[in-house]
Formats: C-alpha cells, structure tokens, sequence
C-alpha cells in the first residue's frame, strides 16, 4: 500500500466548543476529527452524500481510542490532521491529531467500517475508494 500524505484540516474553536471555563469540551474533539475525516475523503473525491446515493453505502465509526494531552481553548486556531495507518475490504484505520502551533494537544485512532445504507450490514469499500486510498 503506497502511503497517501498526510491530511491537514484547520479550524478555528468557537464558544459552542467550549466548556464554562473556555476550554474544548472533551468530547468535542471527537467532532473535530470527524470534520478532518470528511475533508480528507472529499479531497480524495469521495463525497458522503455521493456515497450513500451512488454505492448505497456510508461510513460509520466503530472504533475510538481517543488521549488528551493539553487543553484547547476557545479562539485557538487548530490544525487537525488524518493519516491513514490500516486498509481493509470493509474497514479502515486511520490515526488522528489535534494540534496548536504544532503542539499535540489529543491524538487518536478511529476504525471507519462501511456499512450498507440501508441495512447497516456491513459490506466492502467499494472499489473506486479502495484504489483512491491504495
């Protein structure tokens, strides 16, 4: 498997994200990887609702492994980056990290299976993305 580069995604942490003390909610971490995830794919041409309509698939997490290192804070521009660790037929691994001004401030893994849309069975990557992400 050749070694796609590394994703970058930049996003600004609004009052919403925080708690009252002004620090990122833990949890919200998660949705900012998830925004990098569905950036990352739409770079590699691979649209979600396009998914969903044209394959009857979708993409669901199944796995998370999340460690929090340093507070984020409200106004602090963060760069969260997606990089791709594991590909499988059905499933793919990919390791996560949130920084500010390079800083590690929480890191994780996330397993994305692919499911059928309307069943939620899981079912193969369909070809196009595996040869995109190969």
């Amino acid at each position: 498997m050749t070694a796609l580069p590394l994703f970058s995604f930049a996003l600004r942490v609004y009052w919403e994200d925080t708690d009252a003390g002004g620090v990122v909610f833990y949890a919200n971490h998660l949705k900012f990887f998830e925004r990098a995830r569905t950036e990352w794919l739409r770079t590699l041409g691979v649209g979600q609702e396009r998914l969903r309509h044209e394959e009857g698939a979708i993409f669901i997490v199944s796995e998370t492994t999340t460690r929090y290192l340093l507070p984020a804070r409200l106004d602090d521009l963060l760069d969260v980056s997606v990089e791709l660790q594991q590909l499988g037929q059905a499933s793919l691994v990919v390791a996560q990290q949130c920084r500010r001004a390079g800083q590690v401030l929480a890191k994780g893994t996330i397993r994305i299976g692919c499911v059928d849309a309307g069943t939620f069975r899981p079912r193969r990557i369909p070809k196009t993305i595996l040869e995109r992400l190969a």
